[in-house]
């Protein structure tokens, strides 16, 4: 009996991984953006650092944020780094959702205000995260 249940926890874990593994390549950037992540890691950190202490945000943000953080220190990958594409995308991927739900709940000014980079760099993150910006500094989703 314990057999069975083992074998069947075991068989929804690799399910459920490999679901996960089929929707990252399906959401993963394409193109240049993936290398636009990577140039703009260093001031993404820094920026999720600023928003996880703004007191101003929602605490539901503000919990996001520090699982997100808690999620990239963690030595251990949804999808290892050895498989080619794919491997370090993923948490470019997960952070790209995170900041968009971050952007749908507060909006996109605390993002702007606390971005330590430069304009092209918030440009890249918007287009990273799929949100647009309209001409009143407002975000819409694509």
């Amino acid at each position: 009996m314990w057999w069975d249940i083992g074998v069947g926890v075991a068989v929804a874990v690799a399910a459920s991984w490999l679901a996960l593994l089929v929707g990252l390549l399906i959401v993963r950037p394409k193109g240049s953006l993936l290398i636009e992540a990577m140039r703009i890691l260093p001031d993404l950190l820094r920026l999720l650092r600023r928003l996880a202490a703004d007191p101003s945000l929602p605490r539901g943000v503000r919990v996001r944020l520090g699982l997100l953080m808690a999620y990239l220190t963690i030595p251990v990958d949804l999808i290892p780094d050895f498989i080619p594409v794919i491997g370090y995308a993923d948490d470019a991927i997960i952070v790209a959702a995170v900041l968009r739900s971050v952007v749908r709940r507060a909006g996109l000014g605390p993002v702007r205000r606390h971005w330590p980079g430069t304009a092209d760099g918030l440009a890249a993150l918007c287009r990273l995260s799929r949100i647009r910006t309209t001409e009143q500094g407002t975000a819409a989703e694509d």
